[in-house]
């Protein structure tokens, strides 16, 4: 079901090791310009916190830009006087040259859609396959210029395959304007339609419309993601005249929060149409009424589901809405009740609870694909409309990223792949054959030198955190190999799940291990595993990363000397409170643009959005909730901190610039160690989603640079 996603992915001396020696840098670097101080004073529940650089949030105060200029100067001074980076580059720019990615496909009309970086390209392309040959449709990077990068951000096919809508953004905004094309001669219509970040189309049967997401408020402000609005356009028609079907206000019987997005959903050879209210969980509040009352603007809302019921994926088959509900059954049980008469209480159990998570749902001719969580492992069954379930056996254990199904035609397509596996699209056929397409074209890159381990630590508490570690083989464990370990946590998402290794190899080709730490607050094992590192449990989820660290330098893969850490965007959570709890077990922290300052969520424009995963400000659980997890707040003066690589994009519509920025002058100004604090800027880029491959490689060397400098690698160490 369409989500609308605006989240934010002490052994040392038992080792008998001693801290590298790690030379200062000898360039002629710029000092790294000192932030102003302007203390701001907020009191909240008779608690008064400090606010040194409150003034960050001004993206228009004047010394802003040159802060963040200033600071990437400095940065750049040495990451760039880094021996072996030039080397490095071209190893990372061969490993992601040599892989192309396809990560969704689509058949609609006889004709297969796909959209792919082919290898060597810079960006995603949208194709078409049609009589055995592949033709593109949308080419961002035809689209770029001076001014910066355009990126294709989602697209859907209409069923009869005769048009593709589509949105474009520039810069890594995600600030989609939606674009439609004929598909047989890939010229654009004229409409035009601008806020439709996370649109999530659904086109009626006949390909003559559909129904989309439009944001309202203005953009960089606190409301630019409050108060969307569905409406649905009819080709060749004018999109200022597109009809609002649902919003807040608009029909008395449904009323809902602000933070919530309204979207209609539509399933092909069905008489109903669903209204899905979603912010940033997982779960989703789901109404059903006719389709044509829908188009006809007066639709009578009946409800079947409300945030309680905990329901994550709807499909209508046949008359019957199938749905993925978690209400007690906290890994997901698979329910059937009328279309037409929709009721939880009486529905029909098809699938129940079993010992793993059931992710989604996918409709096929031949019964419906269902994705399964493992632990972190992805597994697939096949339920048939009568209700046998049966095991879909997989080459390897991996990841599947999503299930392509159609309704027209037996069996599924999915993107699937392992940690040494190049991610490929992959099909299943009603009899459980599952076989590569050949689609995406596998690299010419050997894996045959490296291994992966799958292992368990023990939290505080016992629960046990699996983790997966990923070296070259023959890898001595007497805790001197340099080991970079990333973790999430949050949404209920099962981030750090296979995937391929690309060019990170080139990270353990220079002699690191790399891991990755599944904490709770994400969905590897459901409901139960998000909630135990979410709101007040939040601490978990970086004392989980603690407790794996510990472990991998306790079973000598690596030291504290020798130890990094990382986390992008919430991850910025995960890392940032592990390094101002525990500065003494890192060398490195890779802060990627992380949300450090969760208390000012206020100022953002994805902000008050997020409330039901991190808290309420203006209450005082959510408070609570909030202070903890805030790492700008837990920095302390004259502690010796670990040395950090702090990256931010200033287009980022996700986690505001503002909180990298704080987050860096914070540390910098309270730091005992003498260790570098450097603050990496793109200035066209956001959160990184829209970002060029030559983007990413470049970010990726930089990152890789300073690990192996920070943590004493030979070769990487300056002069």
């Amino acid at each position: 079901m369409p989500q609308i996603d605006r989240r934010r992915l002490m052994f040392a001396a038992a080792a008998g090791l001693a801290a590298p020696a790690l030379a200062r840098a000898a360039v002629n670097a710029p000092p790294a310009p000192v932030a102003r101080v302007q203390v701001v004073k907020d009191s909240y529940f008779g608690e008064t916190l400090s606010d040194p650089y409150r003034w960050m949030e001004n993206d228009k105060d004047p010394d802003w830009l040159p802060f963040l200029k200033g600071q990437n100067a400095h940065a750049r001074a040495y990451l760039d006087a880094i021996p072996g980076r030039d080397g490095l580059l071209r190893r990372i720019q061969q490993l992601s040259g040599d892989t192309a990615l396809t990560n969704k496909v689509q058949r609609a009309g006889g004709r297969l859609f796909f959209q792919q970086r082919p290898a060597a390209a810079d960006n995603y392309k949208l194709f078409v396959r049609e009589g055995g040959r592949d033709r593109v449709l949308v080419d961002p990077t035809a689209l770029s210029g001076a001014s910066g990068h355009v990126s294709l951000d989602w697209w859907e096919a209409s069923p009869d395959g005769v048009h593709v809508v589509y949105g474009l953004s520039p810069n890594g905004s995600e600030d989609s304007v939606l674009h439609i094309l004929k598909v047989a001669d890939g010229a654009d219509l004229p409409e035009r339609i601008p806020n439709t970040e996370g649109a999530q189309p659904a086109w009626l049967d006949d390909g003559a419309g559909f129904f989309y997401n439009q944001l309202t408020g203005k953009v960089d402000t606190p409301e630019r993601y409050l108060d969307s609005q569905a409406r649905f356009h009819r080709l060749g028609t004018d999109p200022a005249s597109d009809p609002i079907l649902m919003k807040r206000g608009l029909d008395p019987a449904v009323a809902f929060e602000k933070i919530q997005a309204p979207t209609i959903l539509t399933f092909e050879g069905s008489a109903f149409a669903v209204l899905a209210l979603s912010d940033v969980r997982r779960e989703t509040r789901l109404l059903i009424a006719p389709l044509a009352q829908v188009l006809a603007g007066h639709a009578r809302w009946t409800p079947v589901a409300g945030f309680e019921d905990e329901v994550t994926d709807v499909v209508i088959d046949d008359g019957q809405l199938y749905l993925l509900a978690n209400k007690a059954t906290p890994r997901g049980r698979i329910l059937r009740t009328p279309a037409g008469q929709p009721s939880l209480a009486t529905a029909q159990l098809v699938v129940p609870q079993g010992p793993q998570v059931i992710e989604s749902l996918s409709r096929a001719r031949d019964g419906f694909y269902v994705k399964i969580m493992d632990g972190g492992v992805s597994r697939l069954r096949r339920l048939t409309r009568e209700g046998h379930v049966s095991e879909v056996a997989l080459p390897f254990d991996g990841t599947i990223g999503a299930v392509f199904a159609d309704p027209h035609e037996d069996g599924a397509l999915m993107t699937y792949a392992g940690w040494l596996t190049p991610a490929g699209i992959w099909s299943v056929n009603p009899a459980g054959q599952v076989a590569d397409t050949g689609l995406t074209p596998k690299p010419a890159i050997d894996t045959s030198p490296y291994e992966t381990v799958r292992g368990f630590a023990a939290a505080k508490d016992g629960v046990r955190i699996p983790y997966t570690l990923i070296y070259r083989k023959g890898l001595k464990r007497d805790g001197r190999t340099p080991a970079w370990i990333s973790a999430y946590g949050s949404y209920g998402s099962a981030a750090y799940t296979p995937a391929f290794a690309g060019k990170t190899l080139a990270l353990i080709d220079a002699g690191f291990i790399v891991g990755y730490a599944n904490v709770r607050g994400g969905g590897e094992y459901g409901r139960e595993w998000h909630k135990a590192g979410q709101l007040m449990n939040k601490p978990n989820t970086w004392r989980d990363l603690i407790a794996v660290c510990e472990h991998i330098c306790a079973e000598g893969y690596t030291a504290p000397a020798r130890l990094a850490i990382g986390g992008r965007s919430a991850g910025g959570i995960t890392v940032g409170r592990a390094m101002t709890e525990r500065p003494d077990l890192f060398a490195a922290v890779i802060d990627g643009v992380g949300w450090s300052n969760p208390l000012r969520y206020v100022a953002e424009q994805n902000g008050y959005g997020e409330e039901p995963e991190w808290g309420a400000i203006a209450e005082p659980a959510g408070y609570r909730a909030l202070k903890q997890i805030d790492s700008y707040q837990a920095v302390k003066d004259g502690t010796p901190y670990p040395a950090v690589l702090l990256t931010t994009g200033v287009t980022d519509p996700r986690v505001a610039p503002f909180h990298v920025g704080k987050m860096t002058a914070r540390l910098q100004a309270a730091t005992s160690s003498g260790k570098p604090v450097l603050l990496r800027v793109d200035f066209d880029a956001g959160h990184g989603i829209g970002s060029t491959r030559a983007q990413q490689d470049r970010e990726a060397v930089d990152t890789y640079a300073f690990l192996l400098w920070r943590t004493g690698v030979a070769g990487y160490q300056p002069a």
